[in-house]
């Protein structure tokens, strides 16, 4: 009996540190993070180098410096314009002629050099590779391998490129920003989102989100 006992005590206490031994080698999910940030009217999103495979966005080999990359939309004659006017803004408005992509690249998220609003969003593997996906699906290439740069970017490391889709009073850059988030499965409406304050007020209520900075 003595000898059963020891013998259990023994099976016991090599399932128990078996055990620890099992959840270290099981594959557990360790979450990204992306940045969503808001100037007030615009809105953008964020993501690091290492996130984002080539072959989803390869015009970021454009700004091989870069540790983030920062991509906004908008129409192609505002959205570039060093001093945009009111008549811009409303035939961007009405009648835009067509579409950029803005890729800019920062050595760290741009909320740590402007003040602006941000909010980091935790996503996993998967809804990272969609969000690169849906990023990069908004480059327009023709028939090439990647989109031809358009003209310099709004900061020091940035190019605009040709966008697909057509900027409109219901279809906005924060509509871009949250259709594009949505498609990461990120739970966002992907349509009705016109200004900067609605996507950051939808964003602010999803849970484990973190609001990093924001304007006075």
């Amino acid at each position: 009996m003595r000898r059963l006992r020891v013998l259990l005590a023994a099976l016991v206490l090599a399932a128990c540190a078996f055990e620890p031994a099992a959840v270290e080698r099981s594959e557990v999910p360790r979450p990204h993070t992306i940045y969503v940030f808001s100037n007030g009217w615009h809105t953008g999103i964020v993501v690091a180098r290492d996130d984002i495979p080539l072959a989803r966005i390869p015009e970021t080999a454009d700004l091989p410096g870069a540790a983030f990359f920062e991509f906004g939309w908008g129409d192609r004659e505002y959205f570039p314009a060093p001093k945009p006017t009111t008549g811009m803004a409303l035939t961007a408005a009405f009648a835009s002629s067509g579409a950029v992509v803005h890729m800019a690249g920062w050595p760290a998220p741009p909320h740590q050099f402007h003040r602006i609003e941000a909010i980091a969003v935790p996503v996993d593997a998967p809804a990272l590779d969609r969000l690169a996906q849906a990023i990069g699906a908004s480059f327009d290439r023709g028939t090439g391998a990647r989109a031809q740069i358009a003209g310099p970017g709004l900061q020091t490391e940035s190019f605009f490129y040709p966008a697909r889709g057509r900027f409109h009073v219901f279809n906005t850059c924060n509509t871009w920003t949250a259709s594009t988030l949505a498609a990461a499965g990120i739970p966002v409406p992907p349509t009705g989102v016109i200004t900067a304050g609605d996507l950051m007020g939808h964003l602010r209520a999803i849970p484990r989100v973190q609001l990093l900075s924001a304007p006075d």
